[in-house]
């Protein structure tokens, strides 16, 4: 079931914790030494660790050795056990990261409860970071399509600015995948783990915009039948993304801009300011300079949102990326009649091409979803398109298959150049600064065997521990390991 290090002084205590351990499937190792016991946490890695507060002749090495836990990663949860009249160290071992105390002498139902709770904690911990870490890599750089050179500009810039706090504006036509960026920014900075939240300002009247972003107090206005925090406050700590920033209205850029310059909010009714640690990201596809002239968006907001633009180009100005595109989006789909995945015929692709694509990449993709759901075999011809684009195909292209371009995968963005295939090597080609230890590559082997044991069997994580001989928390933690960089 799980591994655990156990350490009390008293031979007996450990004699009968170990053996009641034994008896419900975990694997322990117990030592009546703590200094023993503390140097074994890191070569045992155990996923659950109890010990006694007071060893060594009533030292307080318990509290060293749920430090020294506390720095694993990942870390065990930490069940301490204490004696009569030292329930203030207790009190001290949770403020430092114990998950629960055991005051001996303690009844065997007690411990048994104490620990199962320890580990459903765990595992609860464990699928969370798991899951946040799979969200990570959804959003990592190398999985926003492009690699014509203007969207090269984009890379680069987002490199150097993600793991600032500077905010950002992120300008760019309807559908070019500005709240793609922003994620991307996000999930790259150390606020990777506090709360992105992305709100539209576009699509909320004014009085409802101003409660969603600053909270409202009970009694403030009608229908304010409770306190309510605000998105900023929500946001606290993570990233706060303002879409369509343009049509905000004049009272309330005043008080964003209060925000920016202050960092704090008032809630609505409220004369008492919070302060709030969030990161601004701002986006829009108007012209805010000509807003700025015009009167209808404040000049001293503009400078504060624009501390670094991202100009997101048009796909008419990228057109060398929507061969990748296009298979991006492919390989994304399974005709459900044949089970296998969409091609697409040479004239089809050109008739793409050749499109100046007003709704960017969006309407892309909607005309790929369009053409998988007209195609009668898996292969989009140009009559599968939509009408405005069949026009634009060459004739004789009907048959002959287009060559999908492929994704870049795990590159950084300089080195994503175009290069001549009659030089490349057999297999896969790792670049020698992307070369890892051996362990790093057994790791994602490992991983990869556990998710195609979870595919098979529907994702049902306990029979997949089984089926590979190990404890789901042992599962939990194989999949959240990150291989180094």
């Amino acid at each position: 079931m799980a591994k655990v290090l156990l350490a009390d002084d008293e031979i007996t205590m450990v004699q009968m914790v170990a053996e009641i351990l034994r008896a419900d499937g975990h694997e322990v190792f117990p030592y009546t030494s703590g200094y023993t016991a503390l140097e074994a946490l890191e070569e045992h890695q155990p996923e659950l660790v109890i010990t006694d507060l007071y060893l060594e002749k009533n030292q307080a090495i318990g509290l060293q050795i749920l430090e020294k836990a506390r720095t694993q990663n990942p870390p065990p949860t930490v069940i301490v056990i204490t004696g009569f009249g030292t329930i203030e160290t207790a009190v001290e071992a949770m403020k430092r990261g114990a998950y629960d105390y055991l005051e001996k002498p303690f009844k065997v139902d007690d411990l048994r409860l104490t620990i199962q709770r320890a580990l459903s904690y765990n595992d609860a911990v464990s699928e969370n970071t798991y899951l946040k870490k799979q969200l990570k890599r959804k959003y990592k750089f190398d999985q926003i399509i492009g690699n014509s050179g203007p969207m090269h500009n984009v890379f680069k810039m987002i490199e150097r600015v993600a793991d600032t706090d500077s905010t950002i504006l992120i300008l760019g036509e309807s559908g070019t995948g500005k709240e793609l960026i922003a994620r991307a920014l996000h999930f790259n900075s150390k606020r990777q783990f506090a709360p992105f939240i992305p709100i539209n300002c576009s699509a909320l009247p004014e009085n409802l915009l101003e409660s969603e972003l600053f909270g409202h107090r009970k009694g403030s206005f009608t229908g304010a039948i409770n306190d309510k925090k605000g998105l900023f406050q929500e946001a606290d700590g993570g990233t706060i993304f303002l879409d369509e920033i343009g049509t905000m209205p004049p009272v309330l850029q005043s008080r964003l801009l209060r925000v920016l310059q202050e960092k704090e909010v008032r809630r609505v009714g409220d004369n008492t300011p919070v302060y709030v640690n969030v990161r601004v990201l701002a986006a829009t596809n108007e012209e805010l300079d000509e807003k700025v002239k015009n009167g209808s968006f404040r000049e001293d907001l503009y400078y504060r949102l624009n501390v670094i633009g991202i100009n997101l180009p048009s796909l008419k100005e990228r057109k060398d990326d929507i061969p990748l595109l296009v298979g991006h989006f492919l390989r994304h789909r399974v005709d459900g009649r044949t089970g296998r995945g969409f091609q697409i015929t040479r004239g089809a692709m050109e008739a793409l091409s050749a499109h100046d694509w007003p709704g960017n990449v969006r309407e892309l993709e909607n005309a790929i979803e369009r053409a998988c759901a007209m195609s009668e075999n898996g292969v989009i011809k140009p009559g599968d398109l939509p009408p405005i684009l069949q026009g634009s195909a060459q004739q004789g292209g009907d048959e002959e298959l287009a060559s999908l371009p492929a994704l870049p995968t795990e590159t950084p963005f300089s080195a994503r150049t175009s290069a001549d295939p009659s030089q490349a090597p057999a297999g896969p080609m790792v670049p020698l600064s992307k070369v890892g230890p051996l362990k790093d590559f057994m790791r994602e082997q490992e991983v990869a065997y556990i998710n195609r044991i979870l595919a098979q069997n529907g994702g049902d994580k306990e029979e997949a521990a089984r089926i590979l001989g190990v404890s789901l928390a042992t599962l939990y933690r194989k999949l959240a390991e990150e291989p180094a960089e």
